[in-house]
């Protein structure tokens, strides 16, 4: 029995855990999506979604064009990093990226998908183009 527990645990240790600068390092393979928004209203849509789904504090380096921040522990997640980059194309589209990962790699999912970003990303823009404030908490579809 203990050399299960060793075994297990040398695994984990093996597997490793990620870091912010990993989220920083995978800018290239997050997942894109372009916007017919200009850069700091898209910026406040980010921010918005980004507490929609109860992440903790946001780091924000506006100068650098991107935002960090982490989801907690869950059933099925010991929490997320999340790396968000919201760049100017030209005054009237903005390009979003989104990059998640896992605290630890043995997790089986991540607290927020880069695709359930987008989503809500998309469903908060919509919000703001039919001219309404964006609600402090979510709405309730996400289709």
């Amino acid at each position: 029995m203990k050399t299960l527990y060793f075994v297990i645990i040398v695994c984990l240790l093996i597997t490793g855990c990620a870091s912010m600068s990993d989220v920083l390092r995978s800018k290239d393979e997050g997942t894109v999506q372009v916007y017919s928004v200009d850069q700091g209203k898209a910026w406040e849509i980010a921010m918005t979604v980004l507490r929609w789904e109860n992440c903790e504090t946001i780091e924000e380096h506006q100068k650098e064009n991107y935002m960090l921040t982490t989801t907690g522990q869950n059933f099925v997640s010991s929490g997320t990093l999340i790396g968000i980059w919201v760049e100017k194309i030209n005054e009237g589209n903005t390009k979003v990226t989104v990059v998640t990962k896992r605290k630890v790699q043995t997790n089986i999912a991540t607290g927020l998908t880069e695709t359930t970003f987008q989503r809500r990303f998309a469903q908060a823009l919509e919000i703001v183009k039919a001219g309404k404030p964006l609600p402090i908490e979510p709405p309730t579809s996400t289709n």
